[in-house]
């Protein structure tokens, strides 16, 4: 399982396991908090063309979905 930190998931680095659309390489680039510091809303975009999806960021765990850094 991947050590996920909310606090520090801005501007942090993801490689997708199963790539789609060539896009393999992705960085967290907007991270929304609620008024208890909890996160409501993660934006991942993919380096090579630049599309953003939303996602849980607690898929981000799972090391069959996700790598921490550029891989």
């Amino acid at each position: 399982m991947n050590r996920v930190n909310p606090k520090v998931l801005l501007h942090s680095k993801w490689t997708k396991v199963s790539v789609e659309n060539r896009e393999k390489h992705f960085v967290i680039t907007e991270v929304e908090f609620d008024e208890q510091k909890n996160v409501i809303e993660c934006l991942i975009t993919a380096v090579i063309n630049h599309n953003a999806y939303s996602i849980n960021w607690r898929d981000l765990k799972q090391p069959t979905l996700w790598r921490f850094g550029w891989q």
